[in-house]
C-alpha cells in the first residue's frame, strides 16, 4: 500500500492507497516541530483501528508546502516503515511549468495540475480551497501556465474579526436566504464573507476564461468546494481528493522508473 502525505499550511493529510483507491485517511494540524516519533505514535494507533499493519505500507510519498516539516516525515518513513520516501518535486515535476519563476511553484499546485490533467481533458482552471485559495491554469497539453493566489475565506474572516473591536466570530456557512441585505450584524458579516467570496470567484474565473480564449473547465478541490458548489454554477467538477490522487500518480511514475 502507498502512504501519501500531503503537508499544507494548516493540516497534514495522511492517506493510504490500495492502487488508486483510498482505503483510509487521517488529518492532523501542521506543526513543523512534530517529530517522526510523535507522528508514529499518532499514526499507528489510527492504523490499528482500521486493521492496517505497519508492514502493509510498501511505498511513501511526501508533498509539502512547509519545507521544515519534510525532515521529520522522512524520519517517520525510514525509521518506522523502512521505506525511503518519494519527495514530490525532487528532480522536477515532469510537466512544463510555463511561468517566470518555475522553481517557486508550490507542491500542492503542481500535484493538482498533474492530477487534473490526468483526469479531465482540455484546458482547465483548478480552484483549491486551502489556507489560501488558488486558481491555476492548466492547458490542454498539461502545462502549468500560471494562476492567482487569493486569501482563503477563513483568513479573510480572521482578518475581519481580529481587526475590529465589536464584530463577533461566526462560522463559515451559506446564508439562509438569497437576500444580500442583512438585518443584524451576524447576517451582514456572513453575507459579506460568503457572497463576497462567491462574487470574487465568479469574477476571477470569468476573467481567466476570457484570457485563455478557449473553453476551460473548472475543477474545484479543498474542504469548502462542496459548500460553494451548492450556491454557484461555476464548477464543472468538484474533486475533493484531487491532491491525494495526484500524489498517487506521481508515486506510480516513480515506482516504474
Amino acid at each position: 500500500m502507498l502512504l501519501a502525505i500531503d503537508v499544507g499550511n494548516t493540516n497534514v493529510v495522511f492517506a493510504l492507497f490500495d492502487g488508486r483507491i483510498i482505503k483510509a485517511r487521517w488529518r492532523i494540524a501542521t506543526d513543523p516541530r512534530r517529530t517522526g516519533d510523535e507522528y508514529a505514535v499518532w499514526l499507528f494507533q489510527l492504523m490499528a483501528i482500521e486493521g492496517i499493519e505497519r508492514s502493509d505500507v510498501t511505498q511513501v510519498i511526501i508533498s509539502s508546502v512547509v519545507p521544515r516539516a519534510v525532515h521529520n516525515l522522512d524520519v517517520l518513513s525510514r525509521k518506522y516503515f523502512e521505506v525511503a520516501p518519494v519527495i514530490a518535486g525532487e528532480g522536477g515535476w515532469g510537466i512544463e511549468v510555463d511561468v517566470d519563476e518555475p522553481a517557486s511553484l508550490g507542491a500542492d499546485r503542481a500535484v493538482n495540475t498533474i492530477a487534473a490533467h490526468a483526469k479531465y481533458p482540455g484546458d482547465l482552471i483548478v480552484v483549491d480551497f486551502g489556507t489560501a485559495t488558488t486558481f491555476d491554469v492548466v492547458d490542454y497539453h498539461g502545462a502549468y501556465k500560471g494562476g492567482i493566489i487569493a486569501p482563503g475565506i477563513n483568513l479573510s474572516l480572521d482578518a475581519l474579526v481580529n481587526h475590529t473591536a465589536k464584530l463577533p466570530r461566526i462560522a463559515i456557512e451559506a446564508p439562509e436566504g438569497d437576500s444580500v441585505v442583512g438585518r443584524n450584524t451576524e447576517d451582514q458579516m456572513l453575507i459579506g464573507i460568503f457572497w463576497g467570496y462567491v462574487a470574487m470567484m465568479e469574477g476571477l474565473i470569468a476573467r481567466l476564461r476570457a484570457e485563455i480564449g478557449r473553453p476551460a473547465k473548472v475543477v474545484a478541490t479543498g474542504g469548502l468546494a462542496i459548500l460553494f458548489d451548492r450556491h454557484t454554477t461555476i464548477f464543472d467538477h468538484v474533486d475533493a481528493d484531487l491532491t491525494l490522487e495526484g500524489l498517487a500518480i506521481i508515486a506510480e511514475r516513480a515506482a516504474s522508473q
